[in-house]
């Protein structure tokens, strides 16, 4: 009998296919969805759909995956993705026939599209050098794969994108026999070429780490030496081009660029904190919320607002490396959900393009507490998530703006608020976050106070 596992992060929009699938193929009699802490209706589609559903021990799909492997009753084990609809319709039969039939123990898939950029740019050439036997998986970084329980129970999960290049070399170290089999046609997400730095980062950690654990002939200084001098010259002769695109940096403003948040200020400013924690935490509906919390600052003036803002500190060094951004050709911005006369006195402040934030009504320099929420941070046919807001909707409108393709965008942010920013920007930051959602969904994360990595980033 099959055991089949789905590793999950937010798939609302699959996970019912994928589940239905699973449950409809011959020998499986348990469909296990280890959800690793999503926040949309994940867990809740895949209960409805009588999959037996767990929370992941820890935040990562290889976690995800160990914890399927220890709750799975049966011997042999599949892993499907939960975000493909549809897969080929003999898929699981292809990846556990093998294993049925004692052909081998562990089964890896390939399917009908160009391998990635990963494999082809960084897999490939490292097992060539170090593991050469592996060659023969045309596509080593497929996360679609089969096998005895016995033998997932031996390995050490990674934790990063390295988990599936990971497992396949661990089982070709531990001798076990395995083959690839192709599936079929399958349409998969593809990542923007600057977010699979992080990527292939790790799977060549992964494949390096592995050779020096293995104690492997070719692992030795000369041939790092020379993959270290073609990774110079290929970022060389990159980095030249990478300075003819257009590009866009978007940057999120309440603690991010400020060292804290304006309408937190001004709630001790103005003494109105704990009607501002009534509000926050009595409605959830971020429309309703947006309205109620500009009431509290009725009767406010233009003056009294920016001297509430000019009272927070901005990130030392910020002016600079904004301007040596712009220098590098990008444009350069805010994207807040505070207020435009706020987010446009930082703007000036640190020479910025341009800032996007909802509109704070004054009349004769006075608040009147009224506040309009722009169309561009509205759903349309075009989002890219299903939140009715979202700064996401925002970027949208900039890259139609400027003509910048979303793969040559970078976004800066610290919170739940920027995570479709995040996720969706050819490059995502995480900064100073202490979100462990948003840290897992960034490209890259910057723990100081200071935006000067940015500089080591961008080109």
């Amino acid at each position: 009998m099959i055991s089949v596992i789905i590793p999950t992060l937010n798939e609302e929009e699959n996970i019912a296919s994928v589940i239905q699938f699973a449950k409809a193929q011959p020998y499986v009699t348990e469909v296990i969805v280890v959800d690793d802490k999503s926040q949309d209706k994940t867990v809740a589609i895949a209960h409805s759909n009588q999959a037996k559903v767990v929370t992941s021990t820890k935040l990562g799909k290889g976690a995800s995956m160990k914890d399927g492997v220890l709750c799975a009753k049966n011997d042999i084990v599949v892993f499907l993705d939960g975000d493909i609809d549809p897969y080929p319709h003999f898929t699981i039969k292809l990846l556990t026939d093998p294993i049925l039939q004692d052909e081998v123990d562990f089964v890896k898939s390939s399917f009908s599209r160009n391998a990635g950029r990963v494999t082809e740019l960084a897999a490939k050439p490292l097992l060539s050098i170090f593991f050469p036997e592996l060659l023969r998986f045309s596509q080593p970084l497929s996360g679609m794969i089969a096998g005895r329980k016995t033998l997932f129970e031996k390995l050490d999960f990674r934790d990063d994108y390295g988990v599936d290049i990971g497992i396949l070399i661990d089982m070709h170290l531990m001798n076990v026999k395995m083959k690839e089999v192709e599936i079929g046609y399958i349409e998969n997400k593809s990542k923007p070429w600057q977010a699979l730095g992080r990527m292939s980062k790790e799977v060549a950690q992964t494949i390096i780490m592995k050779a020096a654990a293995s104690n492997n002939p070719n692992y030795n200084f000369e041939e790092l030496g020379v993959l270290n001098e073609i990774r110079s010259q290929m970022e060389l002769a990159l980095n030249s081009q990478l300075e003819s695109l257009d590009k866009l940096v978007v940057f999120d403003m309440d603690n991010t660029l400020l060292q804290g948040r304006f309408i937190d200020a001004c709630a001790v400013k103005f003494d109105f904190k704990s009607a501002l924690m009534n509000i926050r935490s009595s409605e959830s509906d971020v429309i309703i919320l947006t309205k109620q919390i500009a009431t509290l600052l009725k009767g406010k003036t233009f003056n009294e607002l920016i001297e509430v803002v000019d009272s927070i500190p901005i990130i030392e060094g910020t002016k600079e490396v904004v301007a040596e951004l712009k220098s590098r050709g990008y444009i350069v911005g805010i994207i807040s959900d505070s207020y435009d006369c706020i987010t446009n006195h930082i703007k000036h402040k640190l020479g910025m393009d341009f800032s996007l934030a909802n509109e704070l009504e004054f009349s004769k320099s006075i608040c009147t507490g009224e506040v309009k929420i722009p169309s561009f941070l509205f759903s349309n046919t075009k989002s890219l998530c299903k939140h009715s807001l979202c700064k996401t909707n925002a970027v949208l409108s900039l890259l139609e703006k400027y003509n910048i393709q979303k793969e040559n965008t970078i976004a800066i942010g610290d919170s739940m608020n920027d995570l479709c920013m995040i996720k969706e920007a050819g490059l995502g930051i995480a900064f100073c976050s202490k979100d462990e959602l948003l840290n897992h969904h960034a490209d890259v994360i910057i723990s100081e106070s200071s935006f000067n990595e940015l500089l080591n980033l961008t080109k």
